[in-house]
């Protein structure tokens, strides 16, 4: 017997160009709905919001973003997800997260003690991993051995957000002006590092397109910026005798492969998952850099505009939202 979370809704912001996955993803919503409301907001162009309205099953409110004062679409279909929820437990994902009905149930309890759950995403696909989603793998293992993972999906008690007035909708990096403004209302975060949420892989051409702007999330993180800064220099140093290289080779799939071990990592990770945190250090070395030519010139290219800020620390937040 299914069952039913009242409690619970599931929030997508949506923005597609095209929708070459739209059957997959109907599946998904049908079998989401199932269990928990579902909202839609979509700001994809008149003919998609059109074959979208058709094809999404009955059950799943399916509307247009309502603030158009956010630059950042994601926080703009958020806000409008939030205004129309009715429940006090709500999740936000992206288009590729994919969440079981077992996780459903988990949030839901995590969410009777806390304000703001992250989960931890995983790439899984039918086939064998695409190499970029196995490239990528190698930062959030690195993430989990120094920390958390920022995932692509949070889940928050409704109540907190709109106490806050909402979050700033002028920064790159979404999840964590959330998780901040959470905190700067008083909000209490869980890190569910064992709760390993699917993510389906990108295409080739957006995992290109999400490099320097990952690199530039750093800066919303000034110690995490200091230390990736330094990468370049110490690749530079190593690369003269190739033994140092070695050991900073080794000592990045060590971190690594603590990461994939820990809180049961190792049941979504696969054993060879550690090899690839090298590669990503070599690019977060270079674009960590192209970040800061970005931030020279004004901010990270963003749906024709720029961000300059990734994301305001929770003093700011308290002071540009009069919080105690």
């Amino acid at each position: 017997m299914e069952r039913r979370l009242p409690q619970l809704e599931y929030l997508l912001p949506l923005k597609w160009a095209e929708d070459t996955g739209l059957n997959e993803l109907v599946e998904y919503l049908e079998l989401l709905s199932r269990h928990v409301r579902v909202l839609v907001v979509d700001g994809s162009g008149d003919e998609l919001y059109s074959r979208h309205e058709r094809a999404f099953p009955a059950g799943v409110l399916h509307c247009r973003p309502k603030h158009p004062e956010c630059r950042n679409g994601k926080v703009d279909g958020v806000l409008t997800g939030v205004d129309l929820a009715e429940g006090q437990q709500l999740i936000i994902a992206d288009d590729d997260v994919r969440y079981t009905p077992q996780q459903l149930e988990r949030i839901c309890a995590l969410l009777e003690a806390a304000d703001v759950v992250r989960p931890q995403n995983y790439f899984s696909s039918s086939s064998p991993l695409p190499w970029h989603a196995r490239w990528d793998t190698g930062r959030i293992l690195l993430n989990r051995a120094f920390g958390a993972d920022y995932p692509g999906t949070l889940a928050v008690r409704t109540e907190v957000l709109r106490q806050a007035g909402g979050y700033s909708g002028d920064v790159l990096f979404e999840n964590l002006e959330l998780l901040r403004t959470v905190r700067a209302a008083g909000g209490l975060e869980v890190r569910a590092d064992d709760l390993f949420v699917a993510r389906l892989p990108s295409s080739t051409a957006l995992f290109f397109r999400q490099r320097v702007r990952q690199a530039y999330d750093d800066f919303a993180q000034p110690l995490r910026l200091a230390a990736e800064l330094s990468l370049l220099p110490v690749l530079c140093w190593s690369a003269r005798k190739p033994l140092r290289l070695a050991a900073l080779a080794v000592s990045a799939t060590a971190a690594a492969e603590y990461g994939r071990r820990r809180d049961g990592g190792w049941q979504v990770f696969g054993p060879a998952s550690a090899l690839w945190a090298p590669l990503w250090l070599v690019e977060r070395a270079l674009c960590v850099w192209l970040a800061v030519y970005w931030r020279l010139r004004g901010g990270i290219p963003y749906s024709g505009a720029r961000l300059r800020t990734a994301a305001h620390s929770v003093r700011r937040i308290r002071e540009l939202r009069g919080l105690g």
